[in-house]
């Protein structure tokens, strides 16, 4: 039987992040895998495919709508959604093929099959042939994510009431789509559809988009996808959604309490992740799950059992890659007997629209229910002269910063690029910088990063200079 110092169920950002730098510290490692391929959900299903549809569809809608303003003239326009869904598919594949040359360099032995607990120093890997294997371990660290929730009454088939994995490969373009939920992945697959021409309705419980991130982002996102055509019914509790050959219906109450009824040809089911804990064996380890289905972990990411950690999904805290990522480090020190830092809040939500948006640190409204002194500055991206050149004056940023010591408390922002420019607030915030430091620093120009310095400026005396 092989022995281990480490096994790593669960092959996604987490997993395979986490046997890298197990091995990178010496331990021997083991990645366990039920899928054909590495990645998770994320390169596989998630992150990567979604992004790729992203970018592709933005490029035709610029094509269509902005390039004739920029002197390109194009003619003949057309979209071929076959050929998009294909080089999504490249692109999956490419990365997931760069996910076990890492493995491979990592000197890190992959197992394909279903890992579950023979008891908690012995893994059972059965294989897509029914065969199994058993191997020893001195360490396991559970990454095996989480799969798409849903709500009562809202029975998801896969042909007309789907998840985000059903639509990254519909067979065409429809020309109606509901979509459950305001959240992130409603808003970054709803808005892959909406570029390409369907008319797309969202529909939210909540009174806002996007509810964990801050109030004022929620409302910039609102405003710039209508003008996708994109129409969102806040308010609106789902009661059941039936599906038929050809359409769905979903009714739902309003605020008001009245029924009210919505009809698209298929209806994307985004209410969230739920943890994927089920079949690993945990009841021969004596592990328990939470009511939501997640590992408790201590502050070391170790559940009860000794040598036995969670990361990412199957733990509290957001269900983000990134995250995942850090966890996965933080783990593979821990066990190697280093002491890693890690610091939640300084994880950023990021919603990959175009424009984008993104957050870190506090919220203004979480900073209000603590009662919290603080003080706001914001820029728009319509005083940027960058901004005005690439024709790309939608969003803000906002430094929120302590009243008295003027410590940046959170930066929120909505516009292009935020998703790499999130990095700067990062950093700012996980080194405690006051705004006075980001103002004091020298942002190049013309870039969209000066709305940071500038929104810096109006958080210390209102001293912006170019508004």
């Amino acid at each position: 039987m092989s022995q281990f110092d480490v096994v790593v169920i669960g092959a996604g950002p987490g997993g395979y992040v986490a046997a890298i730098r197990s091995s990178q510290l010496g331990l021997k490692t083991a990645l366990i895998e039920k899928s054909s391929t590495l990645g998770g959900t994320c390169l596989n299903v998630g992150c990567i495919p979604s992004k790729a549809l992203l970018d592709s569809t933005e490029h035709y809608y610029n094509a269509k709508n902005h390039f004739a303003t920029h002197g390109i003239d194009v003619s003949g326009l057309s979209l071929n959604w076959d050929n998009m869904k294909k080089r999504k598919d490249e692109v999956v594949s490419q990365t997931c093929d760069g996910v076990m040359y890492l493995m491979n360099k990592n000197q890190i032995e992959v197992y394909q099959g279903h890992g579950s607990f023979v008891d908690a120093n012995t893994i059972q890997v059965r294989k897509a042939d029914g065969s199994t294997e058993n191997i020893q371990t001195k360490n396991t660290i559970i990454a095996t994510g989480s799969e798409p929730s849903s709500l009562p009454n809202v029975p998801i088939d896969g042909k007309r009431i789907i998840t985000s994995t059903e639509a990254l490969s519909l067979p065409s373009v429809p020309e109606t789509m509901l979509v459950i939920g305001g959240g992130i992945i409603g808003l970054e697959m709803g808005s892959v559809y909406a570029r390409m021409g369907t008319k797309v309705a969202v529909i939210e419980f909540m009174d806002r988009l996007i509810p964990t991130m801050d109030l004022s982002l929620g409302k910039e996102m609102q405003r710039i996808l209508r003008k996708l055509g994109i129409k969102f019914h806040l308010n609106h509790a789902v009661q059941q959604a039936v599906a038929s050959d050809d359409k769905v219906v979903v009714t739902a109450k309003n605020k008001k309490g009245d029924e009210v009824s919505f009809e698209g040809e298929y209806c994307l089911v985004a209410v969230g992740r739920k943890p994927f804990t089920d079949s690993l064996g945990l009841d021969k380890i004596g592990l328990q799950t939470d009511e939501r289905g997640r590992l408790p972990v201590n502050d070391q990411l170790q559940t009860t059992v000794p040598g036995v950690y969670g990361i990412g999904d199957v733990i509290r805290g957001a269900m983000l890659a990134h995250k995942a990522e850090e966890e996965g480090v933080f783990a593979a020190e821990v066990i190697a007997g280093q002491r890693p830092h890690m610091n939640y809040r300084a994880i950023p939500s990021v919603l990959y629209t175009w424009p984008e948006a993104a957050g870190v640190g506090y919220t203004e409204q979480e900073l209000q229910e603590a009662g919290r002194s603080f003080k706001i500055g914001s820029f728009p991206f319509k005083a940027l002269g960058r901004a005005r050149a690439a024709m790309e004056t939608d969003g803000l940023v906002k430094v929120i910063a302590d009243q008295e010591t003027d410590e940046v408390l959170g930066i929120h922002m909505v516009g292009a690029r935020i998703a790499d420019l999130i990095a700067e607030a990062v950093v700012a915030f996980e080194y405690r910088c006051s705004a006075e430091d980001i103002a004091r620093m020298s942002h190049a120009h013309p870039t969209f990063a000066e709305a940071i310095k500038e929104a810096a400026l109006d958080a210390t005396d209102k001293r912006a200079i170019h508004i």
